[in-house]
């Protein structure tokens, strides 16, 4: 067999990838093909939580995978009953939909919402991103993603992100079916939500019937130092988001109906043949064992001295953020950064133009943050 790079691959090139290829990975690092390793400050998009092949998830996976890997959801398996069990005692009572990403998540949430309401329009925020199939697009507050693919699904108006003004004239012409909102945006450059602005979000749902949405796709499963970033915000949402973090990088979304805002769906007005996969969900269930108080203690310390760290750095204007989902705005390009963040070992991303994106693992060690910092400071110099 002709050995060839994996650059060549015949791949649609939608993404620009670095010119790396990942052979392997444990904990808060990867290794190159050439044996290179590699401190990973990206993990997978905030994706792989508690870091590569970690013990007690590839031990669920595998043990699945040695009974049952699919059977379609015109049954039950006991590894998904089990996850929904889970997530319904964090959120306090909810029913989920699992299905495979988080955009598929937002799909049904957006779905779920029209029906529950029988109203057609969104409100969603400018920076926002939620996905790129053409519902989540169409709710995503970026122009430049939306549009080569316009014109898109209809009736979504966009308010600012924590301005109230702005969120109340984009309720007032329709009533809306929900309003969503990113607890940080992520993508849209690592800006948080006030609690303020929330609480506003969350009165206006009241007022004119529709459900509070919140897309926790980059913030949940313990990524800013709670279980569900609405937890630190004072609010309770109708409808919650998940995917990323919940599997430690198998494909996972979810959507999750709180308890006052069931019954909406019947069978057949959504469906995810892969969804609920028992491979993923005995995964999923491992990683909530694994997300503890401590761990989340852990989450907001290493989060707080990441952010300081990074502060201090000259070409640093300002850092954003909660937990680790750290963003540091930049006097440079961010691509720049990331370039020479991975030529000296340090895996990161960007979130817009001069945005630098963080999100090691929730299991980062406070050495691997103080070596991902002095690694900054050489690329930034």
């Amino acid at each position: 067999m002709t050995v060839r790079p994996a650059s060549a691959a015949p791949v649609l090139p939608v993404y620009a990838r670095a010119g790396v290829t990942f052979e392997r990975g444990e904990g808060t690092w990867l290794v190159a093909d050439d044996g290179r390793r590699y401190l990973d400050f990206a993990a997978g998009i905030a994706v792989v939580a508690l870091g590569h092949c970690h013990p007690a998830v590839t031990a669920a996976a595998h043990a699945q995978l040695d009974r049952l890997w699919h059977t379609s959801n015109l049954y039950w398996t006991a590894p998904m009953a089990e996850l929904a069990d889970r997530l319904s005692a964090r959120f306090g009572g909810a029913e989920a939909f699992f299905c495979n990403s988080g955009t598929e998540a937002i799909e049904a949430l957006l779905k779920y919402a029209r029906k529950a309401t029988g109203r057609a329009g969104i409100v969603a925020l400018e920076g926002s991103f939620h996905g790129r199939t053409f519902g989540a697009l169409s709710v995503t507050g970026q122009p430049a993603k939306r549009a080569a693919f316009e014109p898109l699904v209809p009736g979504v108006s966009f308010a600012r992100l924590n301005d109230v003004d702005s969120l109340r004239a984009a309720c007032a012409a329709e009533p809306p079916a929900c309003i969503l909102v990113e607890p940080v945006q992520g993508e849209g450059g690592i800006h948080a939500a006030t609690a303020e602005f929330l609480a506003a979000a969350a009165e206006l749902a009241a007022e004119t019937g529709a459900l509070l949405a919140l897309d926790e796709i980059q913030t949940g499963v313990g990524r800013t130092g709670s279980f569900f970033a609405f937890e630190q915000l004072g609010v309770r949402p109708s409808l919650v988001a998940l995917a990323k973090g919940l599997a430690n990088g198998l494909p996972i979304g979810c959507l999750l109906v709180a308890d006052g805002a069931a019954g909406a769906f019947v069978p057949g007005d959504h469906a995810s043949t892969f969804g609920g996969n028992p491979v993923t969900c005995a995964a999923a269930c491992a990683v909530l064992d694994a997300v503890t108080d401590d761990l989340l203690a852990a989450v907001r310390a290493h989060g707080a001295r990441l952010a300081e760290g990074l502060a201090g750095l000259p070409a640093v204007l300002e850092t954003r953020g909660r937990g680790l989902l750290v963003g540091a705005e930049l006097d440079r390009p961010a691509a720049d950064a990331v370039a020479a963040c991975l030529e000296r070992g340090l895996l990161v991303t960007s979130a817009g133009e001069r945005v630098l994106r963080l999100t090691p693992p929730l299991t980062v060690g406070a050495g691997e943050v103080e070596q991902a910092l002095t690694i900054l400071a050489e690329a930034l110099a």
